[in-house]
């Protein structure tokens, strides 16, 4: 029982031997993060189109509720910016179709990624994310990374106006490049610059006059919070507000009011299909976050325990009035490299958070809208990776392909349209791949028990027989082509009297293929030529066994190549004899 209850609430293992040097630690990280976490809490709740306290309240109930469940130790969790646009997508597609207003939409959103989540957790379900290539995911963050980027253009030059699509966001642009506000664009220009040299150069720079680096990166990261003291101090002396520079405004205090969003048939129907994808990039994004942080720490995280974790994160999202959240990179860097020892830190943050939204909301009100654009156009840049694009077309063609038309699909029509086109064009050039194996006539290197293409090495080959390897498990896509090949090959060499289908790559043989290979048996015997198969593996023996086909078989299966071609060997030798005899 008490094994039971520690996998399902994995901080029970460790907090009996939780001290006071770990708090300290834990503490200190809590400290950074609260500082860094607000700016980027109200950034991304305005990306997502939810009012800047959505983002503080998606950065305190949800942390907490992933912190119960977290297998890993310092994973961070909150609004993302990609999470945050597919929710905004998702969201402003049924708000424009009159289905439900904003807020509920997005808090129902979340509460259904939260429960597919929780049951895909529950029956074991992580897998499925393995569904998505990892050239999909890159083209589509590096996409969806320039979308973002294009949609910050407006407020950071103080353009009204908007877009779903980039299309329309450039257009906006463009038609309303006249209507630039220039003190708006000089403040958000000079906090990209600031931000990025930061980025850039500040780590270095502090560790350059002492300071060790895990301190360096930790301040280095603090930038965003400094543009936002700054530029809110400015706004807010010069009365800039009063003179068309746009700002957050209000922000209510206190803790949000939970509840849980009231069920709408029709808004669950139209939001099923979204929730699904943001789940599934939601765990994605978060899991290898979480593996990256624990195998630096030497530690093992639970992909289904995280798919619990996280499903509580979004579900208490939508009670706390927010949007979907998930683990976020540089949160998460950085609550590592400041020391965070295990999930209490994160619950810390969410005090300290908790501790703002109650007393310090009224100094928001100053805050550039065009402070918080440049701080995510700079945070999501380096989603963007170009070097990925080359270096993944260099290594095969079909996944470039795959990464470069996701990556325009999600910027030209859409974060749904290009995730789903990813997946779709992966599952295709999969299928196009496996139903034309690669096949080869192998022969035995002299001297040895290996069996290497005819085509690549110097190999000996027995005289009327064919050894040909396939390199693919057999099944309905590629069994017609085995047929074509086998035939093809029989053709070549119209001497053969046995063929050898050496199975060493070949894990499982479906019903199709099982059929195709019985006809391909029935066709060879009727030619005079046996049919024998080589090193086919234990699981897919067990299920030939059940079938006809081995009992029907002209030829005999060998326990290796090798074994086929000693025996095949000595059949030829003696079919020679006897043949010499004969005459």
């Amino acid at each position: 029982m008490r094994r039971k209850l520690q996998a399902l609430l994995p901080p029970l293992s460790w907090l009996a031997h939780y001290d006071t040097r770990a708090f300290g630690r834990d503490l200190l990280a809590a400290i950074i993060m609260t500082v860094l976490v607000i700016p980027q809490s109200l950034a991304y709740a305005i990306l997502a189109g939810m009012p800047p306290e959505a983002g503080l309240y998606a950065s305190i109930l949800p942390v907490v509720a992933y912190s119960i469940f977290a297998s890993s130790a310092t994973l961070a969790v909150g609004p993302v910016a990609v999470i945050a646009l597919m929710s905004a997508t998702a969201v402003g597609e049924i708000v424009s179709q009159g289905i439900a207003g904003y807020a509920a939409a997005s808090m129902m959103l979340a509460l259904i990624s939260g429960v597919i989540l929780v049951a895909m957790g529950a029956f074991r379900l992580g897998f499925i994310a393995n569904f998505i290539s990892h050239p999909v995911i890159s083209g589509f963050i590096s996409g969806s990374a320039l979308l973002i980027i294009i949609s910050q253009l407006m407020p950071l030059l103080g353009i009204d106006g908007g877009g779903r699509t980039s299309v329309e966001m450039v257009t906006t642009l463009v038609t309303g490049s006249g209507d630039v506000d220039p003190v708006t664009a000089i403040i958000g220009v000079c906090s990209i610059l600031f931000l990025f040299l930061a980025s850039k150069y500040a780590a270095k720079g502090l560790s350059a006059i002492g300071l060790p680096g895990a301190a360096a990166l930790t301040i280095a990261k603090l930038a965003p919070m400094i543009a936002v003291i700054v530029s809110t101090l400015i706004v807010a002396v010069r009365g800039l507000s009063d003179n068309g520079v746009a700002v957050v405004g209000q922000v209510p205090g206190g803790l949000p009011a939970l509840a849980v969003p009231v069920f709408d048939l029709a808004l669950f129907e139209a939001l099923l299909l979204p929730a699904a994808l943001i789940s599934l990039i939601i765990f994605v994004e978060s899991t290898a976050i979480a593996h990256r942080l624990a195998s630096k720490r030497n530690e093992r995280v639970n992909p289904n325990q995280e798919l619990v974790a996280l499903g509580a994160a979004n579900i208490t999202a939508a009670i706390a009035g927010s949007f979907a959240v998930a683990g976020g990179f540089s949160r998460s860097a950085v609550n590592a490299a400041a020391g965070a020892q295990t999930q209490v830190a994160g619950v810390l943050t969410a005090l300290g958070i908790a501790l703002v939204t109650l007393l310090l909301t009224d100094w928001l009100y100053y805050l550039p809208r065009a402070t918080l654009a440049a701080a995510i156009i700079v945070a999501v840049s380096s989603l963007v990776d170009i070097r990925a694009i080359r270096a993944v077309t260099r290594y095969s063609r079909a996944d470039g392909t795959a990464l470069v038309i996701t990556l325009l699909v999600t910027v030209s029509v859409g974060v749904t349209p290009g995730i789903l086109s990813g997946i779709g064009l992966s599952l295709l050039l999969y299928l196009h791949r496996t139903s034309r194996p690669h096949t080869a006539v192998v022969g035995r290197i002299a001297g040895t028990e290996h069996f290497r293409n005819i085509s690549r090495h110097q190999v000996d080959t027995v005289p009327h027989t064919l050894i040909l390897r396939i390199d693919e498990g057999l099944y309905f896509a590629n069994a017609r082509y085995l047929e074509d090949q086998i035939a093809q090959a029989i053709e070549h060499h119209p001497d053969v009297n046995n063929l050898v289908l050496m199975c060493t790559a070949v894990n499982h043989i479906d019903t199709s293929a099982l059929e195709t290979l019985e006809a391909i048996n029935t066709r060879l015997e009727a030619s005079g030529v046996r049919f024998h198969l080589s090193e086919v593996k234990g699981p897919v023996m067990d299920r030939l066994r059940q079938s006809d086909f081995l009992a029907e078989l002209s030829g005999e299966v060998f326990l290796s190549t090798y074994d086929a071609w000693k025996a095949l060997c000595e059949s030829n030798r003696s079919s020679v004899a006897s043949n010499s005899a004969n005459t």
